[in-house]
């Protein structure tokens, strides 16, 4: 069952876990009695649905600021022998792996070995010669392939079976070319033989096997040593065996070797191992001054959760599904999320034979939450995001607020300054050139009169909200009223005031 854990992963003293810019504090006082309190309905969320499911086994991680807050587990890693799941037992992370492969390409792209807007052919010269569906398609980018805009038809589940395929198989395949579904670049269609092309990549431009390049150089760095691709290489007995369910009861999947396929879906980790992996994921929020301290750049990191086309709506996944219509676009090996109630989430799901996962961060946050299992295609998406509501309608963890800038504060103490005078003299030196071609001084005397009429003196301490270094909102209260504002500087050396925007809302 669900064990209560408060650690931190192992590389946090290496310096990869880093508070975001407002939550240094909150992090060193997390609200354990709030935690304590809601754990046990989060662990009776994973065991509700692993037994609905018919899961052998499942175990569960949730982190806060690259801290493993919880880990749980339930059920068994074979139905055998009987051996439970521990945070050390290791289950394929299946469609998981995908970030990982998108990770080593932005690190050969960060060292110059590669661009994003170079054709696939490029490096994987077999492309050269395929026939494309139009006289005007496109050829595929390595981009297209990050974000499945390569024109290949959805090919679940017949690309979790080609696991195995060796090198020189797959090279043949790719020599006979592949049909396309449609041209490249015009929709998002998901596609795990885009993946094991960029592995080919991966393996082409590195001069590694792209299982040795994503091991030696991000995993291993990250202190991640029970994660790999060869399920046979690791130890036998800490293996959850993978399952189908069927007929009222649990067949064995085979045990599929390392082969070309592992790019999209071969990934090995136990949960004390995948929690190192999204801790180091979260390090990368927010952009920050300081050394880079993890295998690849903060930035990069980054960069995979940019949305890259084709935004569509989704429903949240768990119980409350239909509460939330998500925006919902794939990045490079994860999905962009846009929530209705948390904002910016990166997810992905994990089905493969035997197996199933889900990864959810909430980077703005520090929050990641993972779930792992052993049958096939038994993606805990529900109780991931369960868990995540239960702790957002705690009120925690909050957003973490931007550190409002010198030139921000500077401009928000003179629109203080001219509000209570009730003219724009006090902000004359920091206002933009456009600022009184959009509004004379004469207008703006008589717009702050009008407000005042309605409000009554206000306060104008309240700290201001910063939403970028030069923008930020504001709250005052007044005598009779609130007055809510917004400030947007200019593009100037100094910044200077390019909009003042105010507007009285009734109630106090």
């Amino acid at each position: 069952m669900g064990r209560l854990m408060l650690l931190a992963v192992a590389f946090v003293a290496q310096g990869f876990a880093v508070p975001t810019q407002a939550s240094a504090a909150s992090t060193a006082a997390v609200p354990r009695q709030t935690i304590d309190q809601i754990i046990p309905e989060i662990d009776r969320g994973f065991t509700a649905f692993a037994r609905g499911a018919h899961i052998p086994g499942i175990t569960w991680g949730i982190l806060k600021d690259g801290r493993l807050l919880h880990i749980g587990a339930s059920g068994v890693q074979d139905v055998d022998q009987r051996r439970p799941v521990t945070p050390e037992s290791l289950f394929r992370i299946a469609s998981m792996s995908k970030a990982f492969t998108a990770l080593a390409i932005l690190k050969l792209r960060d060292e110059g070995r590669l661009t994003l807007d170079t054709t696939a052919e490029t490096f994987v010269p077999e492309m050269r010669t395929w026939r494309y569906p139009t006289s005007d398609s496109p050829r595929i980018r390595v981009r297209d392939l990050l974000s499945h805009a390569g024109g290949f038809v959805t090919d679940d589940p017949w690309g979790d079976r080609q696991q195995v395929l060796s090198e020189g198989d797959f090279t043949a395949m790719l020599r006979q070319s592949v049909p396309f579904t449609r041209a490249p670049q015009i929709a998002h269609e998901y596609s795990n033989f885009g993946y094991a092309l960029l592995g080919r990549i991966v393996t082409n431009v590195s001069g590694r096997p792209f299982k040795d390049y994503i091991e030696q150089e991000i995993m291993r760095p990250l202190g991640m040593t029970s994660t790999g691709y060869d399920i046979f290489a690791a130890p036998q007995e800490r293996r959850a065996i993978g399952y189908r369910w069927e007929n009222e009861a649990w067949a064995r999947e085979p045990d599929m070797r390392h082969g070309t396929f592992g790019a999209m879906g071969g990934v090995q980790t136990s949960a004390n191992d995948y929690a190192r992996w999204v801790a180091y994921l979260l390090s990368a929020w927010p952009p920050r001054d300081g050394p880079e301290e993890g295998p690849v750049r903060r930035s990069s990191v980054r960069e995979m959760a940019q949305g890259l086309n084709f935004v569509r709506l989704s429903p949240r996944p768990g119980i409350d599904a239909g509460a939330c219509q998500q925006a919902v676009a794939y990045g490079m090996g994860m999905r962009a999320v846009t929530d209705c109630d948390v904002g910016l989430a990166l997810v992905h799901g994990g089905g493969y034979p035997g197996y199933g996962s889900y990864i959810l961060l909430l980077p703005e946050r520090g929050i990641g939450i993972f779930a792992l299992s052993n049958r096939t295609y038994a993606g805990p998406s529900g109780p991931v995001w369960d868990a995540a509501m239960l702790l957002h309608k705690t009120g925690w963890p909050a957003k973490g607020q931007m550190r409002v800038s010198g030139a921000l504060a500077a401009a928000y103490r003179s629109a203080g300054a001219l509000y209570r005078a009730g003219n724009i003299e006090p902000a004359r030196n920091q206002i933009s050139m456009n600022f009184l071609m959009d509004r004379s001084a004469e207008n703006w005397s008589g717009e702050l009169q009008r407000l005042k009429s309605e409000t009554g003196e206000c306060r104008t301490d309240a700290p201001i909200v910063a939403t970028g270094a030069l923008s930020g909102n504001f709250t005052w209260n007044c005598e009779r009223a609130k007055l809510e504002g917004q400030l947007l500087l200019a593009p100037t050396s100094p910044p200077t005031i390019q909009a003042l925007r105010l507007q009285s809302v009734p109630g106090l």
